[in-house]
């Protein structure tokens, strides 16, 4: 059974990435990132881009088998050879403020069984060849967004129990719609107001300015220091081009940079991480000083491992975001094994690189004034879940001053 009226969704769902996800404006040259197993909705993103009269747009399409058989047969050395040719379209990109769309449909099991050595290194590679690009998306230079689509064996994964492939599509792209207000009858004023609401709440924490956040619950005891002048962020963006764009569809996050060098204790994950084409569970970090000193995981720790290793700044925190437990992707109750829906059911941190604008005047800091002001910088950005119903989280201030945060999950 396919949805009802899915091609007036799929529509629907192209408009509103295009008008609430990177607002597209006259001459605008936009970059789409989508597998070729959503041709179709690869397509009304085009369409629509162009209808809100986009410049160009310059689609990669991407296929989960053929990425596989990549890492099957390419050499280390050869996947670690980032072509010219990429470097130069990402200049491209770059000179032209291209817009970003990625829309993410992997199966979270993609890479599994394959040279963990081979996966680091291809990503370590290709993130320090696309550094700047990575540099201006984090400094809000240009517009993105994620968003996602079904696909067969991330369906699978999401709901093992539907007896048929087409069941279990049909209910992933149910969930994704719901996710992201679709069913609304004007989803682009629903995120608008969505807009509103976080940034509201992302103005109360900016007024605390509180020095760290202390986390309590089942196996986590961790303070995370902020820095000075650090901003929560709520769920939309503004480029320097003055447009609002929201980097993630869905979200129900206010987030900010943690000083790296003042993260101490330890914390447990919540829910599995799909990272490097495997799927990671049960992982525990031991911090002191900002760094990881000790860590574990159920399932995947050789991917974990692998992650600490790519540079010095991934072993510390470049995220800290909080998500009430009630959030509507945490009360489906589904687990999707994907950062972008998993991480909007839960509190969550980063290892990695942090964020420029998540610090007062950080876009027009060089990469080593926003170390020194403590934001973390790195090749990666990792998000991995935290939160749950019995966490609570205080807010410290300079006097020592405690506040409640959180509460069984929820704001305080």
């Amino acid at each position: 059974m396919v949805l009802d009226n899915f091609d007036q969704l799929i529509k629907k769902y192209a408009n509103l990435i295009v008008t609430t996800g990177i607002n597209v404006q006259e001459g605008h040259t936009v970059h789409l990132s989508v597998s070729v197993d959503n041709a179709q909705l690869g397509r009304a993103i085009t369409k629509a881009a162009y209808e809100k009269g986009a410049r160009e747009v310059i689609v990669d399409w991407s296929d989960d088998p053929l990425s596989r058989l990549s890492f099957e047969y390419q050499s280390k050395e050869t996947l670690t050879d980032v072509p010219d040719y990429r470097i130069e379209k990402m200049n491209y990109l770059l000179k032209h403020g291209a817009s970003r769309v990625g829309i993410i449909s992997s199966d979270p099991d993609n890479l599994n069984g394959i040279d963990g050595e081979k996966i680091a290194a291809a990503q370590k590679a290709n993130a320090e060849a696309l550094k700047p690009m990575r540099e201006a998306s984090q400094a809000n230079k240009i517009s993105w967004t994620l968003g996602a689509a079904a696909s067969p064996e991330w369906a699978a994964k999401v709901f093992p129990d539907l007896e048929t492939e087409e069941e279990q599509v049909d209910a992933l792209w149910d969930a994704i719609f719901k996710a992201i207000h679709l069913y609304d009858e004007d989803p682009v004023a629903t995120w608008a107001k969505k807009d509103k609401t976080l940034t509201t709440k992302a103005d109360e924490l900016n007024d605390e300015q509180f020095v760290a956040l202390h986390y309590t619950a089942p196996g986590t005891d961790l303070t995370i220091g902020l820095p000075d002048g650090h901003r929560w962020e709520g769920a939309g963006s503004d480029n320097v081009r003055g447009e609002r764009f929201m980097a993630n569809m869905p979200t129900e996050e206010v987030f900010t940079a943690p000083d790296a060098n003042r993260v101490d204790g330890k914390v447990v994950s919540t829910k599995p991480l799909s990272y490097a084409g495997s799927v990671i569970e049960g992982m525990e970090f031991e911090f002191k000083d900002g760094k990881v000193v000790s860590f574990s995981a159920d399932k995947g720790q050789d991917v974990i491992e692998k992650l600490l290793e790519q540079d010095e700044g991934a072993s510390r925190l470049g995220e800290v975001a909080l998500v009430p437990h009630e959030s509507p992707i945490s009360q489906s109750g589904l687990t999707f094994f994907n950062t972008l829906f998993d991480e909007n059911a839960s509190n969550h941190v980063a290892l990695g690189s942090a964020y420029a604008f998540s610090l007062e005047g950080g876009t027009e800091m060089s990469e080593d004034e926003l170390k020194e002001a403590g934001l973390n910088r790195s090749t990666t950005h990792v998000d991995f879940m935290i939160g749950s119903a019995d966490m609570d989280i205080d807010g410290i201030k300079a006097d020592g001053t405690r506040v409640p945060i959180f509460r069984n999950g929820t704001w305080a």
